[in-house]
């Protein structure tokens, strides 16, 4: 009988640490115009391969190539750039109210911009989203008031959830935004029965999971799986994988599947893998996955290849994980440049416009910060009743609850 040599836990540590140089040399980029486009009604084990590769449609010159191309006019990726464009508008505003104190906390969408404004295009009216805290874009690119988000966030005497909510966690059922949950994947499982309930009830609605590259470690991930792929729910099934969860590296989460996508292979379901940063794929994407979920040929896994460009959240420091230029050295660049190159190639737009469009929102974003401001801050001006804690919680109010409420003088 031979001897063991003494056992050791593996750790996967990332590329580089703060102070090092930026290494994104294991992230493999397809040409763009590159990877095939299968039939709607494809089996999932003839599209393996594409849970490894990367979906593109844009190329280095801006130019749209591939398969995956021609889906969208010059008006609809005109609306699309306005769309990200008010998005980070959006967020540059907000992340300098948190600063001055009149919010508790917010989060940025920076750099991931294309994911959720393109995604929401490819849905209908009725669709339902179950997203995380970085799917803002949702909102945007559906025309829901950016008063009423601001509202929330600094959760005035306006805000549509009555301060029962942290900042940024919003809630829309006429605009197909499922209330976000503070507790990671609990929304994947969520949307999985909601797409069920849909087939059950013989309705055309079809939903949207939503989850972080490192939120796919819960066990909430894998049983969203489990009964989307057994009951072949119409369900879109997104990760975003930016790279970062709150402080720690893609590889603790992803461990050894090689890819996100990956892990929907060992379910039956047909992955694919997209530049998250390209507008146009990730619509064309989101489109051929609707198409499935609407014919009865149930989820799609889907991974958006994209990077985070800012903190976490405000209350996170990024230079004590990563380099401090690694954004810069993303090799996927910046969604919304991007797609105002390829306009500018297309005939349809221009550095001089691009300039007039930028002052042009953010006019429209202070105008609409004033507007909530008068309504209140976290520490000025008006707030809601103490009373609406007590609302909303149970369809009939039982009495602890309203001794609760009267010994609170309401």
């Amino acid at each position: 009988m031979t001897e063991t040599a003494q056992l050791s836990l593996h750790v996967p540590e990332p590329a580089v640490r703060p102070g090092g140089q930026p290494d994104f040399s294991n992230v493999k980029i397809a040409k763009a115009g590159a990877v095939p486009r299968p039939a709607v009604d494809v089996a999932p084990e003839d599209i393996r391969d594409l849970a490894y590769s990367i979906i593109r449609v844009l190329n280095r010159d801006g130019e749209a190539v591939g398969p995956w191309a021609g889906l969208l006019s010059d008006e609809d990726l005109l609306l699309g750039l306005r769309n990200m464009m008010k998005l980070r508008a959006f967020d540059a505003r907000m992340l300098m109210a948190q600063r001055q104190g009149k919010t508790s906390f917010y989060m940025q969408h920076l750099g991931e911009e294309a994911v959720s404004c393109a995604f929401r295009k490819a849905l209908r009216k009725g669709d339902m989203n179950f997203p995380t805290y970085r799917q803002a874009g949702l909102l945007i690119a559906d025309d829901y008031p950016m008063i009423e988000m601001m509202n929330q966030i600094f959760s005035n005497e306006s805000d549509p959830l009555r301060g029962r909510q942290l900042p940024i966690m919003y809630s829309s059922k006429e605009h197909g935004f499922f209330t976000i949950s503070g507790n990671l994947a609990t929304q994947y499982v969520q949307a999985v029965g909601w797409a069920m309930a849909s087939a059950i009830k013989n309705d055309s609605r079809i939903a949207a999971a939503w989850i972080g590259d490192g939120s796919t470690a819960e066990s909430d991930f894998h049983s969203a799986l489990v009964f989307a792929s057994t009951y072949k729910a119409p369900v879109i099934l997104n990760i975003v994988n930016n790279q970062w969860a709150i402080s720690t590296f893609q590889g603790i989460a992803r461990g050894g599947s090689g890819t996100f996508a990956a892990r929907g292979l060992g379910f039956g379901i047909p992955a694919l893998r997209v530049d998250g940063n390209d507008y146009l794929a990730v619509y064309a994407v989101a489109c051929w996955a609707a198409a499935r979920a609407r014919r009865n040929l149930g989820p799609t896994l889907i991974e958006y290849v994209t990077y985070r460009v800012g903190a976490h959240s405000t209350s996170d420091d990024p230079s004590a994980y990563r380099p401090k230029t690694e954004s810069e050295s993303w090799p996927l660049g910046d969604p919304v440049l991007r797609l105002k190159k390829h306009l500018i190639v297309r005939g349809a737009w221009s550095e001089e416009r691009h300039v007039q469009m930028e002052a042009e929102i953010m006019d429209e974003v202070i105008d609409a910060q004033k507007q909530a401001e008068q309504h209140g801050t976290l520490h000025a001006g008006g707030r809601p009743s103490v009373r609406d804690i007590f609302e909303g919680v149970y369809a009939e109010m039982p009495p602890h609850i309203r001794r609760q409420r009267q010994k609170a003088g309401f």
